[in-house]
């Protein structure tokens, strides 16, 4: 009896290894944004937790400015992408931006990230 082969042919193997290439490519532009919105995330959640007792909203920019220095995560947010709303007696920070990122020739991914955290304590007004 003659054994039949069984498996994947040479043009089958390439194929997958294509779109596993096209995968991991499309993944190592991805990682670094999101990494990046990780550590806004968790400088805003250090600044809320330390709280806001009688400072002004220009000083939780800085505060919050210098927290993404540290975080590696200072060029993502402007000044202007900060605001602070109120909500009864608590103040809501808010982040919210945007960044482009190059993908192939002339298609990119525009990423939008948006988080709130309540601020402990009273803003001067």
């Amino acid at each position: 009896m003659k054994a039949k082969q069984s498996g994947i042919t040479l043009i089958g193997f390439l194929f997958v290894l294509a779109i596993a290439g096209f995968f991991a490519y499309m993944v190592m532009k991805l990682l670094p944004p999101y990494t990046e919105f990780m550590g806004v995330s968790k400088a805003m959640t250090q600044l809320a937790t330390e709280g806001v007792e009688g400072k002004s909203l220009e000083d939780v920019r800085r505060d919050l400015m210098r927290k993404l220095d540290f975080q590696y995560a200072d060029g993502a947010v402007q000044p202007k992408d900060i605001t602070i709303k109120r909500a009864g007696n608590a103040a809501q920070l808010n982040v919210t931006y945007e960044k482009r990122v190059p993908f192939l020739y002339n298609i990119d991914f525009l990423l939008h990230f948006e988080k709130s955290v309540t601020l402990q304590g009273n803003l001067a007004q």
